[in-house]
């Protein structure tokens, strides 16, 4: 070894499930066509629904 040493952290790689959801959640945070304010995910708006289509596609581990 020539004692180089490499900086920074490995970060482990992202759940499909939990990446899903974290997409999903971090839209509902930021839209402002009322994804915020809406108790159910398919209340919200059109991207909304698509994110949680896609978190629930990756909970039941269908196509993509």
């Amino acid at each position: 070894m020539t004692g180089a040493r490499v900086g920074g952290s490995v970060r482990p790689a992202e759940d499909a499930m939990l990446r899903a959801y974290r997409l999903w959640h971090e839209h509902t945070r930021r839209c402002a066509d009322g994804c915020k304010d809406v108790r159910k995910a398919l209340d919200g708006c059109e991207s909304g629904r698509e994110l949680w289509a896609a978190y629930r596609r990756a909970c039941t581990g269908g196509p993509r």
